[in-house]
């Protein structure tokens, strides 16, 4: 990879080179509804924290505080540094989840440990007071795309399902283009809605 053109948010996950729990995997749908439930709460949460304040992330379908840092970036020029843990722990946990439910992971994620996924977010530093007013908008390009990525995403996660049933292995090319499409939506969220980076997201799947 060329370092030099290297995004600010680097997203990987780990993958299962094991055979994966077969069990699990066929009634993922009914094991993941405990934490996504908490997951869920942990994103109503933040919704009634702070009166109004917070966004949705259209991409990932998790809550974030959106509103308030914002609107400190544009009156007072920074970012609050617990505003920015927040966000960045909840990301973190959204896609172990999201991991989970996908079969790359038959380990119940964590609500702490990292487990099979690295996600690192920069801290938002020497911000533009004004781009967190159109990020959202300069953000519509990857939301077309991500949609029609998502779609493809949800016929791959079948054919994966099928083959840990019948073989108890994730295909590789398929885990590579779901963490290829978590790697693009997490750049467009950071950019977009936790607004920690001015950097525009690539379109690209790679790292």
């Amino acid at each position: 990879m060329d370092h030099a053109h290297a995004y600010p948010v680097t997203y990987d996950v780990a993958y299962p080179d094991r055979p994966l729990n077969r069990l699990t995997s066929f009634f993922r749908l009914f094991t993941a509804v405990p934490v996504v439930l908490l997951l869920t709460a942990v994103a109503g949460v933040a919704v009634v924290s702070e009166s109004g304040g917070t966004g949705t992330v259209v991409a990932t379908g998790c809550g974030v505080l959106f509103l308030p840092p914002l609107l400190m970036l544009v009156f007072r020029g920074r970012y609050p540094r617990w505003w920015y843990d927040f966000n960045v722990e909840l990301l973190r946990f959204q896609n172990r989840v999201g991991v989970y439910v996908a079969l790359m992971d038959d380990r119940y994620p964590s609500a702490d440990e990292h487990q099979s996924v690295r996600l690192e977010v920069p801290e938002p530093v020497g911000l533009s007071r004004w781009k967190p007013l159109v990020k959202w908008a300069l953000a519509i390009p990857h939301y077309v795309v991500l949609a029609v990525l998502s779609a493809a995403a949800v016929v791959a996660m079948v054919i994966a399902w099928f083959a840990i049933l019948f073989t108890g292995r994730f295909p590789r090319a398929i885990f590579d283009y779901l963490v290829g499409v978590g790697r693009w939506t997490n750049r467009v969220t950071a950019y977009a809605f936790l607004l920690v980076t001015d950097d525009y997201p690539p379109f690209r799947l790679r790292a």
